[in-house]
């Protein structure tokens, strides 16, 4: 099976980054031992913009200096001299040793400049096929007919073949409207390669804000939050204010000259204000800075946007920015993610899968689990509640899940005061997708307090008491859930665990069979993912209680794409031990193989030998579980969740969770330490276990 994949182009400016970064995604799904590899850089004076995006994106376990052999010069010099045979000996000892290391390498091949020579073409493809590596191809439409685009595309892909290079692939970039016709024709003729059109993305080729202080050498006066956004659209401030206000776009970039005050503080007050686009950054023109009482007003805005000063005049300063040939780098957050969202849409990603020979592991990778999360959240579109509207960081989760179209959700708190934080943070809000809603001002309170009354009245509660509690943001959004007014509840941030789950347990209640609600932690590791049960609701489980929580865990194992293998943990394996603690892991095993004779489970079972498979063949020879174990169910809560703290702070491991598993609405909670994509990944998990109870 081949082990590698090397991406060549032959034309300049072609977006060869983003099928790196689409192929990348891809194969990391089926495998985390991954290397990245471009033997050729321009030069080594300063790091590679590409090589360090990869690196740092898909956190790849390897240095810097092993991604890359030589600079361009270097090549050049070494064939000069008659010594290229160096250069591929040298290249290949280095792709050798990634191999060996790694379970799949790709490689990309050298960038093509303006003043690039046949010499980097002809080189990248004997170099494929000196490494045996099978090729994609990497072109772009810049053509103005049907016909000569087709002529370029054969004459490249014949050209490769008769070098004898395995091509799998051609990506054609920047495609134009005659898409189809083009690729049925070339499938026709080429049936052994695949073929992707991916159309053109304006915002691709526009630069940051980054990238445009970069080009013009200028200095920033305030550097604001978002340096790395993409500047959409440039216009150039020489009107009246009124008139300018009108050419605002979003994510544009204002150049405007020093001295026009009027302007810079009227773009200023457009991005702060609700009724305007929001305004990427100001370029002020002809090295001038503005008057000390505008610098004062400056200095006193707390939610500044990038203001920076050109040692050009207006007319140059726009001119060099329109000429700006953007590049993608570590930071280029919102370009990265469209590339990927772009291979995604318009790749046959199951196709080309199958071209790429890649090893795959038994077991799912974590950033298979994080797609298929994400896919499955994407395909359900369920509308969650998150009633804490007051916090920050639910905020801002709530903004880019709805930025990515996962989910619908209801915040709860008071409109204008969620809006106008939500303002002040900068987030981008999809009224849309996104709905605020005030629980005393909600039409549907009565009606909630009422369900509570006739749902809690045998327990003594009054109308009264009721009505006050439906004020209580938690009853409130538990409420929403159990009458399908929301498909899950998020909360937690702010409220204790007792405050979040207490509703639920009053009146949502457990499942048929089910008596005990538990939880899970995702546990991904580098290489795999473990399901840890239970971390976070249950004190001292009895024997009864850690079957259920090991049923549980192991039906949630399940429908996220993972095949059981449960291990009740102890402090002995096996026979080996005595004593109350370990007869109780005993007697849970016994009743959960009795209930479930189809579940592969094993306990008691010490945690090294559940996992290491070296460790559980030496204990428990002929255990099925014994180090293969995924499910791994802790006999107490202070030993779970110390072991899913220890193991995600030593290991850096992400934990998804805790996801409650017992009731029969999703309700989850959240630790008061959660970060935003601890949130994020919690709401998306939410969403999934609403599609399992359907």
């Amino acid at each position: 099976m081949n082990k590698s994949v090397y991406i060549i182009t032959s034309d300049t400016y072609s977006g060869k980054s983003l099928v790196a970064l689409g192929v990348m995604q891809m194969i990391m799904r089926n495998t985390t031992k991954v290397a990245y590899f471009k033997p050729i850089l321009e030069s080594k004076t300063q790091k590679d913009n590409h090589i360090m995006t990869i690196l740092s994106h898909f956190q790849l376990d390897m240095e810097y200096d092993d991604a890359y052999v030589f600079s361009r010069s270097e090549v050049a010099s070494l064939k000069n001299k008659g010594k290229i045979g160096e250069v591929y000996d040298t290249i290949i000892k280095r792709y050798k040793a990634l191999e060996s290391k790694y379970d799949f390498v790709l490689v990309e091949g050298t960038d093509l400049l303006e003043e690039s020579n046949v010499f980097d073409i002809n080189f990248n493809a004997s170099l494929a096929q000196s490494l045996n590596i099978p090729a994609l191809i990497v072109l772009k439409d810049n053509f103005s007919s049907e016909d000569e685009l087709i002529n370029h595309i054969q004459i490249e892909v014949n050209s490769l073949l008769e070098q004898e290079v395995q091509i799998l692939g051609v990506f054609i970039n920047k495609a134009k409207y005659y898409i189809d016709g083009i690729k049925q024709k070339l499938q026709q003729e080429y049936k052994d390669i695949h073929f992707t059109f991916i159309p053109k993305e304006g915002d691709l080729s526009r630069p940051t804000v980054k990238e445009v202080a970069d080009e013009l050498g200028a200095r920033f006066l305030y550097k604001g939050d978002e340096v790395d956004i993409i500047t959409k659209k440039t216009i150039v401030g020489g009107m009246q204010l009124h008139n300018f206000l009108n050419h605002l776009s979003e994510s544009c970039l204002a150049v405007i000259p020093a001295d026009r005050s009027d302007l810079i503080i009227g773009t200023l007050a457009a991005h702060i204000s609700s009724n305007y686009p929001r305004v990427a950054g100001i370029v002020l023109s002809g090295a001038l800075t503005p008057e000390k009482s505008i610098v004062k007003i400056l200095d006193g805005t707390q939610k500044m946007i990038p203001i920076m000063v050109s040692k050009l005049g207006t007319f140059e300063t726009a001119n060099r920015i329109g000429n700006i040939k953007s590049k993608i780098y570590p930071e280029s957050f919102e370009k990265i993610k469209l590339c990927m969202q772009l291979f995604e849409k318009y790749a046959d990603v199951e196709d080309l899968n199958k071209r790429i020979s890649s090893f795959k592991s038994e077991t799912i990778t974590p950033r298979m689990f994080q797609y298929n999360m994400v896919q499955k959240a994407r395909n359900a579109q369920k509308h969650i509640v998150l009633p804490e509207g007051t916090d920050d960081r639910i905020l801002t989760a709530a903004s880019q899940l709805a930025s990515d179209e996962l989910v619908y959700l209801t915040i709860l708190g008071e409109p204008e005061k969620i809006v106008a934080r939500a303002n002040e943070l900068g987030l981008r809000w999809d009224e849309n997708r996104i709905s605020i809603v005030n629980p005393i001002e909600s039409p549907k309170y009565s009606l909630y307090a009422e369900k509570l009354y006739e749902l809690r009245k045998s327990k003594g509660m009054e109308l009264s008491q009721a009505r006050d509690l439906m004020l209580d943001v938690s009853y409130f959004g538990t409420m929403m859930v159990f009458l399908g007014d929301a498909d899950g509840m998020v909360s937690g941030a702010v409220n204790t665990t007792a405050h979040t789950i207490r509703p639920s347990l009053q009146f949502v209640k457990t499942k048929p069979n089910v008596n005990t609600v538990s939880s899970v932690f995702f546990m991904l590791l580098n290489d795999r993912v473990l399901v840890y049960g239970d971390c976070a609701i249950v004190p001292n489980p009895t024997a009864a209680q850690l079957a259920e929580i090991a049923i549980s865990s192991a039906e949630s194992a399940k429908a996220f794409g993972i095949e059981p293998k449960v291990a009740l943990l102890s402090y002995s394996s096996g026979s080996s031990g005595s004593g109350a603690d370990v007869d109780k892991v005993r007697e849970a095993t016994e009743i959960v193989k009795s209930q479930h004779p189809e579940l592969l489970v094993e306990g008691p079972i010490q945690y090294d030998a559940a996992v290491d498979p070296k460790v559980g063949k030496s204990k428990m020879p002929n255990s099925k579980v014994a180090g293969q174990a995924n499910v791994l169910i802790f006999p107490d809560l202070n030993t779970g969740n110390n072991t899913y703290k220890a193991v995600q702070r030593e290991t850096g491991a992400l934990a998804i969770g805790p996801m409650l598993q017992g009731l029969k609405k999703p309700v989850n909670d959240l630790s008061r330490g959660a970060t935003i994509p601890d949130i994020y990944n919690t709401v998306l998990i939410t969403a999934i276990q609403s599609v399992m109870e359907e």
